[in-house]
């Protein structure tokens, strides 16, 4: 059995250890002239870490460094708006992991056979029979995996009809700064922009900050230094350590809910699936787990029983988690100072039991 993944990201990468460690003849098909990834962090959280278990990887990330849960949300001069009570949340789930998403792609390139992968290799459409058209010629197989992200080819050849992904409004900035001395992951919100860090097993720490701005607008990192400087610390000594070089900006796009994942011989997994906000942090982490559970599936019951598995059990999750990151990160981008003022008043009088409710279901997934 032949299967052809359509990009070499996180969740394809994935499904080409789990596919090729089941027996199959796997090809990923990777655009850029490399397997690598350019950015910053990336959270893997309880649930991501046991996929990669699945795949016998989890061991190699957590050996490197754990991280903490998000401790917290704040506002811009320190104060907390929401505290979590992290070693409930590890006690209860497992750990956290904080990676640079180079090294996690290395990790998953290095368990697929060399002769598997096939970068520099643009992809033209795809067929529901199993048929690639792609820059280096036309590839079949019994089942086509579409892991090529928010703006699949996958998805608009097999769903034509489908409305692509849309702009939520707001930008996003990832980089990593030098080594500093912060201990805690957090997040702070302002009105219309937020700032969240983690810190790095190395010492470096990894940050991320949002902002509402117009599609396509960029902006460079001494703006961002203006624009943070009267935050609380350490935001402003954060981006005074960070280089321009080390900044990646995307605008930050959501996908509408689709009828299905599945047709014919082909499946969506990752952002081609089900492309969500950052705010639960769990895009990489879904996409893991649709890559196992994608290859568990297909192995167990064959090609059509096994998509319709696979439809069955993700895209329900997936959903309802893409809808819960939307909402958790609302409030952050009002900019009426009204509104932002009751945020910040009601926010802290509000039980932690309810946030936690909210976002602690990720974390309990399992194979």
């Amino acid at each position: 059995m032949k299967v052809v993944m359509v990009g070499g990201g996180i969740g394809g990468l994935a499904a080409a250890v789990a596919f090729e460690q089941r027996g199959w003849q796997v090809e990923v098909l990777e655009r850029a002239p490399e397997f690598t990834e350019i950015g910053a962090g990336v959270s893997i959280q309880p649930n991501g870490l046991r996929a990669l278990d699945a795949l016998g990887l989890g061991e190699p990330l957590r050996s490197g460094g754990v991280a903490e849960p998000l401790a917290g949300v704040r506002r811009t001069d320190g104060r907390w708006l929401i505290r979590n009570d992290v070693d409930d949340l590890k006690r209860r789930f497992g750990q956290w992991v904080t990676v640079h998403r180079a090294a996690l792609i290395d990790l998953l390139r290095a368990a697929v056979a060399t002769s598997a992968l096939r970068p520099g290799t643009e992809v033209h459409s795809v067929s529901p029979d199993g048929t690639v058209v792609h820059s280096g010629g036309t590839s079949t197989a019994d089942l086509v995996v579409g892991a090529d992200g928010v703006h699949s080819v996958t998805r608009r050849s097999v769903w034509p009809h489908v409305p692509g992904a849309h702009y939520v409004g707001y930008t996003t900035w990832r980089l990593i700064t030098s080594p500093h001395p912060v201990t805690v992951s957090a997040e702070t919100w302002g009105r219309g922009e937020r700032f969240g860090h983690a810190p790095m097993p190395d010492g470096r720490v990894y940050c991320y900050l949002m902002a509402n701005a117009p599609a396509g607008s960029r902006t460079g990192l001494d703006q961002l230094r203006e624009r943070f400087a009267r935050w609380h610390d350490p935001i402003p000594a954060l981006l005074a350590s960070a280089h321009e070089d080390a900044v990646s900006q995307h605008d930050t796009y959501e996908l509408s809910e689709l009828d299905t994942y599945v047709d014919g011989k082909v499946a969506l997994l990752g952002d081609a699936a089900h492309a969500m906000t950052p705010n639960l942090g769990q895009g990489a982490c879904q996409a893991l787990e649709d890559a196992v559970t994608l290859a568990a599936a297909v192995d167990t019951f064959g090609v059509p029983a096994g998509l319709a598995e696979y439809d069955r059990v993700r895209r329900p999750r997936t959903q309802l988690i893409a809808r819960r990151s939307r909402q958790a990160g609302a409030p952050a981008h009002w900019k009426s100072p009204s509104l932002t003022a009751l945020r910040d008043a009601a926010l802290p009088r509000l039980p932690n039991s309810l946030f936690a409710g909210s976002v602690t279901s990720a974390y309990t997934w399992t194979l």
